[in-house]
């Protein structure tokens, strides 16, 4: 089988929407398919190397403020994409479009044009915004019901797709696949993390997320103060990057916490799972999320989590249970007294987690999942 992803992103980007093009890619590759990709260039230069050839299509939105603010520089992004794009997706017996944009909604128009199956997989932020155009197309929503097929990323996401009526017969939830190397870890294996991380305070909580508004992480530095009062010997460490870091160190420093807080920048995925098995609490205080990779991928290491009430955090507690915490949004009193519940009980994660994970979630299965939808759409 030929698939091609038309994706915004790919690594060392880690959006969601350049992990799972990217794994899936390598996991079908590993299986004997052929994979393409359409992508932007990734905003963090990095040596990667991709499971498959790419075709990489500018962004309108990097061409300089006059074309970023005009008609005009939409209507060059997509023609590269008609132009660039159409050789690569009339060679794919599937085509697989992650999100929204003007590269995605062209790229599944194009693929339209050429009677390509086409699979769309939705993340959070392309349903939680949506709001249907009134002066020009409404090209995502185009998108959305020439699909051969939608997948979302949390129950919560195809119920709000509904609501704003988006509507399709064949949809499929599938949550983000996490990769093995988050791998459940005892307390032993814990203190193994944090002396290879040289990581010494009693109590470890981590953080991953790019440092954006909607991620929250100024309610944990909120937090720290109240938590450091009962548990003086704890260590926050935030791994991500992203526009608010300047403005969040000088929070930590004004607020008296910055020795207790690290911000580690942005950390490939085996530090991630490193950091993950090192702490005691996984920590997303986000206030938007469908169904967060990042918190998946600590309970994959054992490591239970504290969120917010976002939609995809309510989910996460009611499957995970007593794994998953949740506390209102943007509560920097109701997060640290959650925090400080669970630190004062020390454990690792349920085995109950520990096999939804290996069942349910790891990139085999979700792959699997992934080729069956495929090869339905060719039927």
């Amino acid at each position: 089988m030929r698939i091609c992803h038309i994706t915004p992103h790919l690594p060392p980007d880690q959006a969601a929407n350049a992990l799972l093009p990217f794994h899936l890619g390598a996991w079908a590759v590993q299986a004997g398919d052929a994979v393409t990709y359409i992508a932007h260039h990734p905003r963090t230069p990095g040596g990667t190397t991709w499971p498959g050839p790419v075709t990489w299509i500018p962004s309108h939105r990097r061409r300089g403020a006059w074309m970023r603010h005009t008609r005009l520089g939409a209507v060059v992004s997509a023609t590269d994409v008609v132009r660039r794009g159409a050789p690569r997706i009339r060679e794919a017996d599937v085509v697989h479009v992650h999100g929204n944009g003007l590269l995605t909604e062209v790229g599944a128009a194009v693929a339209s044009w050429q009677r390509k199956p086409t699979v769309l997989t939705l993340y959070g932020t392309d349903v939680w915004h949506y709001r249907a155009p009134t002066l020009k197309p409404d090209l995502f929503a185009r998108a959305f019901r020439q699909a051969s097929h939608v997948t979302f990323y949390s129950d919560g996401l195809r119920s709000r797709a509904r609501e704003l009526g988006l509507a399709q017969d064949a949809t499929s939830v599938i949550y983000p696949p996490v990769a093995d190397s988050f791998t459940w870890q005892s307390q032993a294996g814990q203190v193994d993390a944090r002396r290879q991380l040289g990581l010494t305070r009693r109590h470890v909580l981590v953080n991953v997320k790019h440092l954006h508004p909607y991620a929250a992480q100024h309610t944990l530095i909120e937090a720290m103060p109240a938590l450091l009062q009962t548990h003086p010997d704890t260590h926050l460490i935030v791994c991500g990057s992203g526009p608010l870091l300047a403005h969040l160190q000088q929070m930590a420093d004004a607020a008296g916490v910055g020795r207790h807080v690290t911000f580690a920048g942005l950390v490939d995925n085996q530090t991630v799972a490193q950091y993950c098995a090192a702490a005691d609490l996984f920590v997303l205080p986000s206030v938007l999320e469908a169904c967060p990779t990042v918190a998946l991928e600590a309970l994959a290491c054992g490591t239970p989590v504290v969120t917010a009430d976002s939609p995809g955090g309510v989910e996460l507690g009611g499957r995970f249970g007593r794994d998953v915490v949740v506390v209102p949004r943007e509560d920097p009193d109701a997060l640290a007294a959650a925090i400080r519940v669970q630190l004062d009980e020390r454990r690792r994660t349920t085995t109950s987690t520990a096999q939804q994970i290996e069942q349910e979630l790891r990139l085999s299965v979700v792959g699997a999942r992934f080729r069956s939808i495929y090869e339905a759409c060719l039927a």
